[in-house]
């Protein structure tokens, strides 16, 4: 797909067919995501693939229930290493850049994954700490979590805001 296709094609799935993703699929996926920009090109992130179904259990359980998540084959989990960004950056660094660098990340994983068939959904409504817990890690900061799969449903585009309500030229 042309990227302009994907871009207009992506859209926020909730409900997945029983079909796994291909392992070559899901290679390219991570591929994709490797190639996101970075501040100072730390890539500051790490990416939890959560394939075990008591994992994704426990994952919607603690996004407050979102079951969608459980019912996809995989689930992403975007985690962003603020000490590692702070190295560089300082507290801008752990605060923004980090952050940015796994929603970034995200971002791509979620246009990899409809330019290659499949569908996906963002998750930022979630526990942190039961997200932690669950991941057993300590340093990391979730994200996102990105199901993804073979969409059972194609959902009605939103309706999106008009361009002169989003962007503001600062021209003479």
């Amino acid at each position: 797909m042309e990227l302009f296709e994907v871009m207009g094609k992506r859209c926020s799935v909730r409900k997945y067919l029983a079909k796994p993703v291909e392992e070559q699929k899901l290679k390219k996926i991570l591929e994709a995501v490797n190639e996101a920009p970075s501040a100072g090109n730390l890539q500051a992130y790490k990416i939890y693939v959560v394939r075990e179904n008591m994992v994704k259990r426990m994952l919607s359980e603690a996004a407050f229930g979102q079951s969608f998540i459980e019912f996809a084959p995989a689930v992403l989990v975007f985690c962003a290493l603020p000490e590692e960004s702070a190295k560089k950056y300082g507290e801008r660094g752990a605060n923004l850049y980090s952050i940015q660098d796994a929603t970034i990340a995200a971002s791509y994983a979620q246009l990899a994954t409809t330019a290659l068939g499949l569908a996906s959904c963002w998750v930022g409504a979630f526990n942190e700490g039961k997200v932690k817990e669950i991941l057993k890690i300590e340093k990391e900061l979730p994200v996102a979590i990105i199901p993804i799969g073979y969409a059972a449903e194609k959902p009605e585009k939103p309706k999106r805001k008009k361009l002169d309500e989003l962007i503001y030229f600062m021209d003479n």
